[in-house]
């Protein structure tokens, strides 16, 4: 029997053992779903588990991704909830120090006072989802290294120009398991995304960094946007003559709202998660990554908070960044530690030791060499990371490097280029480049480039990139002079100046000089060789994993464990319940919050300066259908057991008869680790109760068209 079959048979056996398994474990891909049928009815699912099957039928249908995150449709003429902190890139990009969306909130006057999403914002609705392994797979057996990673490389390419012929979706190759899998995904790619309605940032953002994380929360973090198209119905750039999306389905919103025990369940795009990785890369994560991660996070949010404190511009333009860049170092933090409460690397290391001892033959060499592999990659983690947060963190150093890259990409056939190169991806870059203006400093950008090479300068000699040291310097002098020099005689400051340069770029014809691109010509051929040195690695990675999940399988099987794919930013369902949260002796905590805690938390100052309102709102104690009946007050989150991860924020969490009850936004601070490791101990998602949201566009801060829209009238 094929390699490939006996994994997908075990994996197959593995589903089926899971009906034993805790339910509230497990990010499932909606074709898993069936057969999950018995535990999703046990659990209290009232529909038709079938129905979860399909991408293209309700509800998953109305589910998509927005952004960084996930969101979901709640009307018929496109109009889409997610969360406060997932459209913040499109409130800061419409704010101003004259017009602040951040602080002030926004409520548009009717359709035409919606306003545009910055030019790079997405929302993607998947039309289609089947698998391809065998396509993926025809050319890679045999070979190794960066031959293998090209194979499947050039044959994913294919399939997606294939799919994506007509114009007519945005197409993808997904991998499932580790190289074992792989699943097209079509996808609409709607590009005219407009804000609606966003509660001003002490409702959105209540409690901000000190709550982030933590429970009980009183946050109303959601933003409503609204998808556009052409005259024609399909997707198209922003313009005035562009109509609402009308989906193929939407959300209905409950009345009534969750109390505990009642039954849950999640549809989003999950980021990535990593509980089938290695024990070294376990102990890697917990030792290395995760501190560093911390450590240079720090830096470049001290950087920005800097500036915002002398220069209200640069204070709004950096909005969006400092908000992510918080939210990241926290999770971090929140991993690294929920890591070492559970005791995770040693765990994983016994796990695979019992797995090692079990497993014979051709995977156990294959495992070997995997595990070599890894720590080849493992010794250049922290150069990475720093060169990675260089090209991501700013604005037009980012803009130069691009631009060089897709000069030299765009000399190739469209075929042979850089995934995110292609002709499919021009629109997208033009849109970032686009962005630059609302979202750049040049004494913050200079800061932050400062923070990261200063880092950089400390490496050691192996782990050193000659271009940067040439252009850099590797002196604190050195650094400073070069980047002064540089940032003064650029002009990719100017929108007309960058998008000149584009045009040229993706007819692959020489740039029009510049300091930064002509220091991007300097750095790019590097880029390409720790480029080609990853892609080996990754080749041989892809090509060995398979071994691993094989053996993983087998082992886990055994002992009755759930065996589930790892999250990568595909659509996922978890099901479980509303539970309460008892995280540490002798501290219980009840899975609902009311209003009274925002009273209770109001310092009137920053981040704990509830809007006056919103205070009043709640004194007057007007909350009519919106109120818990039992509670007998408004509530505002809710806590469940659902399986969730970065990517699952804006994800609807519906109840068992499929109606909408909640938006996700977090996790309690000990359940940070679950992208890593499940601990069902501490695992709890929070959400925005939509009871919340309905009070408060009834009674706060009223846009009663919206509800209407949505179904959901006020006082009904």
């Amino acid at each position: 029997m094929p390699l490939r079959n006996t994994l997908t048979a075990s994996l197959a056996l593995g589903l089926a053992l899971t009906t034993s398994a805790r339910a509230d474990e497990g990010m499932w891909m909606p074709t898993q779903l069936p057969a999950l049928a018995k535990p999703l009815r046990e659990a209290g699912f009232k529909g038709d588990p079938k129905d979860l099957a399909d991408v293209t039928r309700a509800p998953l249908s109305a589910v998509v991704k927005v952004g960084g995150g996930t969101g979901s449709f709640v009307s018929n003429d496109g109009l889409l909830l997610t969360n406060h902190h997932v459209a913040m890139g499109v409130i800061q990009y419409n704010s101003s120090p004259e017009h602040n969306f951040i602080d002030d909130g926004f409520i548009a006057a009717g359709r035409a006072d919606e306003r545009a999403a910055n030019p790079d914002f997405r929302v993607l609705v998947t039309v289609g989802f089947d698998k391809v392994t065998d396509e993926v797979l025809k050319d890679a057996r045999g070979k190794q290294g960066r031959a293998y990673y090209d194979a499947v490389d050039a044959a994913s390419k294919r399939i997606v120009a294939d799919c994506e012929r007509d114009g007519s979706v945005r197409c993808s190759v997904a991998n499932m398991y580790y190289g074992s899998d792989f699943y097209r995904i079509r996808q609409l790619e709607l590009r005219d995304v407009r804000l609606v309605y966003a509660p001003p940032r002490a409702i959105g953002n209540y409690g901000d960094e000190i709550d982030n994380f933590m429970w009980p929360r009183h946050s109303g973090d959601f933003t409503l946007l609204r998808a556009y198209v052409g005259k024609d119905g399909k997707p198209a750039d922003y313009s005035p003559e562009n109509v609402p999306y009308h989906p193929p389905a939407h959300l209905q919103m409950a009345k009534d709202g969750p109390k505990a025990g009642d039954f849950a369940m999640l549809a989003g795009y999950p980021g990535i998660t990593y509980r089938h990785r290695t024990a070294a890369e376990f102990d890697e994560q917990v030792n290395h990554v995760l501190p560093d991660r911390v450590s240079l996070f720090d830096g470049l949010i001290e950087v920005i908070e800097a500036a915002g404190k002398t220069d209200a511009q640069a204070k709004t333009r950096y909005a969006s960044q400092l908000q992510s860049l918080k939210n990241n170092r926290k999770r971090a933090a929140g991993e690294l530690e929920g890591l070492r409460r559970s005791d995770a690397v040693r765990l994983r290391a016994e796990d695979e030791r019992g797995m090692l001892a079990a497993t014979t033959g051709e995977d156990a060499r294959d495992i070997a060499a995997l595990q070599a592999s890894l720590a080849d990659g493992a010794a250049l983690g922290e150069r990475d990371l720093i060169l990675g947060a260089f090209a991501t963190q700013t604005q037009l150093m980012r803009s130069a490097l691009m631009l060089e890259r897709l000069r030299l990409e765009s000399a190739k056939p469209d075929a042979e280029r850089e995934t995110g190169y292609q002709q499919r991806d021009q629109a997208m870059i033009e849109g970032v480049l686009k962005q630059v203006q609302r979202r750049y400093d040049p004494t913050v950008e200079k800061a932050l480039l400062t923070s990261l090479l200063t880092r950089y300068q400390q490496l050691p000699d192996a782990q050193r990139a000659p271009e940067l040291d040439a252009a850099f310097g590797r002196t604190p002098a050195q650094l400073k002079q070069a980047l002064d020099g540089l940032y003064q005689r650029t002009v990719l400051g100017t929108e007309a100046e960058r998008l000149s340069r584009f045009a040229a770029a993706r007819d692959g014809k020489p740039l029009a000089d510049d300091a930064l691109i002509a220091l991007a010509r300097q750095l790019v051929p590097g880029q390409l060789q720790r480029e080609d040195a990853r892609k080996t690695r990754e080749g041989e990675q892809l090509r060995l994993r398979p071994a691993y999940m094989r053996a993983l399988v087998a082992w886990r099987e055994q002992q009755g464990r759930a065996v589930y794919p790892d999250a990568n930013s595909t659509l996922r369902i978890s099901y479980g319940r509303v539970e309460p949260l008892s995280p540490r002796d002798a501290v219980a905590f009840a899975p609902v919050t009311t209003v009274a805690g925002i009273v209770e938390k109001n310092t009137g100052q920053v981040p704990f300066d509830a809007p006056k309102p919103l205070l009043e709102a709640i004194a007057k104690g007007d909350f009519g259908n919106t109120a818990d009946p039992a509670l007998k007050t408004q509530t505002v989150n809710f806590l469940t057991n659902l399986d969730t991860t970065g990517g699952n924020s804006g994800s609807p969490v519906l109840n068992a008869r499929g109606e909408l009850i909640g938006l996700n936004f977090d996790s309690n601070w000990e359940a940070v680790s679950a992208s890593w490791w499940y601990d069902p101990r501490y695992k709890r998602a929070i959400h925005v109760d939509m009871r919340y949201l309905r009070w408060l566009l009834a009674k706060v801060y009223p846009a009663p068209a919206l509800l209407e829209e949505m179904g959901v009238p006020a006082g009904k």
